[in-house]
């Protein structure tokens, strides 16, 4: 286990008795108090791993329903290793971030051939997977056998910065090892390192919440540095807002003759690549209808051969990607004629029934829950 400096200091008042007293508290505590959530009621450490890969950068409420349909379809590592990949990510689809999905799937082959299909129960092993770091490597090995591997997510971060009275940014170097060592103190004594972890995230996620904590009905109140000087409000440190960076897109929906839309894989380096798209074109800062126009048949014949005629408006969908805010527009589209139909990309001509089986990125499906309508 990958420990942290002995140099790093806590408090002075958190001791020996002091995590004694904690430990004691927050089991008692979460025995009453845990939600009753999918992946707590197992120990496998594969059904663990594919809940806290899901869980990454997506709430609890949304990942429940996909985590039970996942396991349905890939019940074990040698289901998921076999799999295609683009049938992973039909069962992915919807939870965004794609490239979680693309690891799992290449650390499931990685567990087949390595380690025939056993997951591995140490650190290093566990580490050295695809998509999977020190977090999640602790959360599989505490959770699923109780070894004692410290955790710092979220609500552990934010939980334990106001125990701590941590008033520095949490990002910073000496923030995050002061995290990581109070994270260690907690499990490195105990035989329940699963359930302090757990704890530890529940109190977090549903007492000290980001805003306006529930002290009064802390366990740890009365040993919480930040209550006892009034600071729970001021921690952690708040970030600075993120700058995000507007743009406009068109998609042209195009049909054969057979009533097939025209769609395009996403290439490796771009957002949602392996996922299928909708032809989608960036006409930012273009205001006027007939330059918005010819910029369409220019990307249009760039890519496939031919150029389009952007049609009536059917649908306007404003999303976010990564630090991009996009105002999608919607257009039928016909070809324009001249040119002989001859993609770059890889592509694919679909009725409205094929669209429900191959993976398509949220705002994908919802086009195709548009084309649909169309008649």
């Amino acid at each position: 286990m990958a420990q942290v400096s002995p140099a790093v200091r806590l408090p002075k008042s958190m001791d020996a008795a002091w995590f004694r007293n904690a430990r004691t508290k927050l089991l008692a505590w979460y025995s009453e108090n845990a939600r009753q959530l999918p992946w707590r009621g197992t120990k496998d450490p594969y059904a663990i791993w594919i809940s806290e890969i899901m869980l990454q950068q997506t709430q609890v409420v949304t990942v429940i329903p996909y985590y039970a349909r996942f396991l349905n379809r890939f019940p074990t590592v040698a289901e998921l290793a076999s799999a295609e990949e683009s049938e992973v990510f039909r069962f992915w689809e919807g939870l965004g971030y794609y490239r979680r999905a693309r690891q799992m799937h290449a650390a499931s082959k990685e567990i087949m051939s390595r380690f025939n299909g056993l997951f591995p129960t140490d650190f290093e092993s566990i580490i050295g997977l695809p998509g999977i770091g020190r977090y999640t490597a602790g959360a599989i090995l505490s959770f699923a056998f109780d070894q004692p591997f410290p955790i710092v997510e979220a609500n552990t971060q934010r939980l334990s910065a106001r125990l701590c009275l941590i008033e520095d940014d949490l990002a910073s170097k000496t923030s995050q090892a002061i995290l990581w060592r109070f994270a260690e103190e907690m499990v490195k004594q105990s035989d329940h390192s699963g359930g302090l972890n757990q704890s530890l995230m529940e109190l977090g996620a549903t007492i000290c919440k980001p805003k306006e904590p529930s002290c009064d009905r802390c366990v740890l109140k009365d040993q919480c540095l930040a209550f006892r000087k009034c600071r729970q409000n001021k921690i952690p440190k708040a970030k600075l807002p993120k700058q995000y960076e507007l743009r406009q897109e068109i998609v042209p929906l195009l049909a054969d003759s057979k009533g097939r839309w025209l769609l395009r894989r996403c290439a490796e380096g771009e957002r949602w690549a392996g996922l299928w798209d909708f032809p989608r074109f960036d006409v930012t800062g273009i205001e006027d209808p007939l330059a918005l126009e010819q910029s369409v048949r220019q990307q249009c014949t760039a890519i496939f051969g031919r150029p389009c005629s952007v049609g009536p408006l059917l649908q306007i969908i404003k999303h976010g990607v990564t630090r991009y805010r996009i105002t999608l527009a919607c257009h039928r589209a016909e070809w324009v004629k001249g040119g002989r139909f001859k993609s770059t990309q890889e592509t694919a001509w679909l009725t409205t029934k094929e669209l429900g089986s191959v993976p398509l990125s949220s705002t994908g499906r919802l086009i195709s829950n548009l084309v649909a309508s169309i008649r």
